[in-house]
Order: C-alpha cells, then structure tokens, then sequence
C-alpha cells in the first residue's frame, strides 16, 4: 500500500516539478518570478481538451501546446519585461499577474467554467510490478519530464547559448560588458519556461483525464512550494521538491483524507524553512545548479 502511494505520489510529483522548474529558471536567471506561468499551464490543458476533441491526433495536439506555451510566453516577455524592464522590479511582476487573469477569463468566454474531461484511448493502459500498479501514460509522463530537465541542465552547462544565461545570472551589467546580447536572451529563458509549463498542463491533462479554467492555480501554489522546498534557483532541486509534494500529497489523501492534503504540504514546507531555509539542495542561480 505504501509503496503504491509512493509510486502515485511520483508521477504527479512530476507535473508540480516541471511548474517548479519553469519558475526556478525565471528566478534563477532573471530574478523574476513569473506570475503567468499558472495560465500558460491552464491554456496548455485546455487546448489538449479542445483539439482532442476536435479529433487532431496526440502529436500534434502536444505539439500544438508546447508551442503555445512558447509563444504565449514571449508575448509575455514582449509586454511585461522589456518596456519595463529597467522599472522597480514589482512593474513586469504585476504585468504577468495581469497576464494570468486575461489568460484565464479569455478561456472561460471561449470554452466556459466546467470542467472538461478527456477520453484517450489508452488512458487505463497500465503495468503490475508486483502488486504495484503503474499507468503507462503517467510513466512516460515522468521520464519526459526528467529527461527535459537533464536535456536543460546539458545546454545550460555544454552549450553558448548555456554560456550566455549563466552569466546574465551571475550579473547582467557583466553580461553586457562582455558582449553578451541581453536582450536576445531574456526571451529564451521566457519562453523556455513557456514549453516546460505547457509540457506540465499537457501531461495532466493527459494523465488526470481532465481540464478546467482554474486548474493552474493550485498547480502554481504547488510548484512554488517544490522551488522552494528544493532551494531557490537550483533546478534539480525544483525537480526533488515537486516529487516530494507529490508523495506527501498522495500518502496524506490516503492516511487522513483529502482534507489534509494542504496541511501536510505546506506544514512540510515551513518544517523544512525552519530547518534548512535555503531548501534540500541549497538555493543559488541556476548557473550553479545545472
């Protein structure tokens, strides 16, 4: 039973860990933190809805959201971060909270409130490891994740463009005075973000079978609690923090009913403040912890 939950509680890890992720790099590189994030998500899961079914096939109904998460994310970084940019930093911090109220009220005059249920035919298709029980679609799920954070910790480190945002996050007047092109980079690390948040709606609502206008909201309370948990700017540690809140999740469901789900999160994460409050693996820009 135990060990069932522990397994439940890692495949929805995954989905908060990718949420982590796309705002530990944000924080991490620009020091921002990126209140849209929460309706890219949304949008991602409910585009996966209405294409499936308007009967697209599964590639490019994932296709289709990822690039939404991209591009939903430089239009983000286009409005909010570079004219106000040089602002008080909370200037481009409120422009994307504005962006996640017009993101999730534009969807609720285009598809409505309810929330949405997807039929997949392979959605029960499942393995027993002994008595465990494992769907197929949420393992791949977890190995896609997993493999796009090893896949953003080999460019950040191996590559120029990997070069490039970790000296814009070490300090960004250095970035310039060494030639790096700032204002060519800040969309990247926008619309990297974009694609691991959109990967994230896509995957639950391809593994939980549903979608609703609301579902980035507790989903982003969860995933700022991974960050924070693993340590600030530190991505494998936005990755360890989300599958923890995944199990912890799961296991308290199970032992005291979903009404304690909130409690045992967030008492977890001021447990974990109060002992270690830079988080399990230490914070640090994302240049340190790739």
């Amino acid at each position: 039973m135990l060990a069932q939950q522990v397994v439940n509680g890692l495949l929805l890890g995954s989905v908060y860990a990718l949420v982590a992720v796309a705002f530990t790099f944000a924080i991490g590189i620009l020091n921002f933190l990126n209140f849209s994030i929460p309706g890219i998500f949304m949008f991602a899961g409910m585009l996966s809805w209405a294409m499936l079914r308007a009967d697209f096939s599964l590639p490019i109904v994932v296709l289709a959201a990822l690039a939404s998460g991209a591009v939903l994310s430089w239009v983000v970084e286009r409005v909010t971060w570079r004219p106000v940019g040089k602002s008080n930093h909370y200037v481009p911090l409120v422009g994307s909270m504005a962006f996640l109220i017009l993101i999730e009220n534009l969807v609720l005059v285009a598809w409505g409130s309810d929330q949405q249920r997807l039929t997949l035919p392979f959605a029960d298709a499942s393995l027993r490891v002994g008595g465990l029980v494992i769907g197929i679609p949420q393992v791949v799920g977890m190995i896609a994740a997993i493999a796009a954070v090893a896949g953003l910790a080999l460019v950040l480190k191996r590559t120029r463009i990997g070069r490039g945002l970790r000296t814009i996050a070490e300090d960004t007047g250095t970035a310039r005075l060494l030639g790096v092109p700032v204002q060519r980079f800040v969309p990247v690390v926008f619309c990297t973000g974009g694609v691991f948040t959109a990967m994230a709606g896509v995957l639950f609502a391809l593994n939980y079978q549903q979608a609703s206008p609301f579902m980035g909201e507790e989903i982003a309370l969860k995933g700022i609690s991974a960050m924070v948990i693993g340590g600030m700017g530190n991505i494998w540690g936005a990755i360890l923090g989300g599958l923890i809140i995944g199990v912890v999740e799961t296991a308290s469901i199970s032992w005291f009913g979903a009404r304690a789900v909130d409690v045992a999160v967030y008492g977890l994460l001021l447990a974990i403040l109060f002992v270690r409050p830079s988080g399990l693996l230490g914070g640090g820009a994302a240049r340190d912890r790739a």
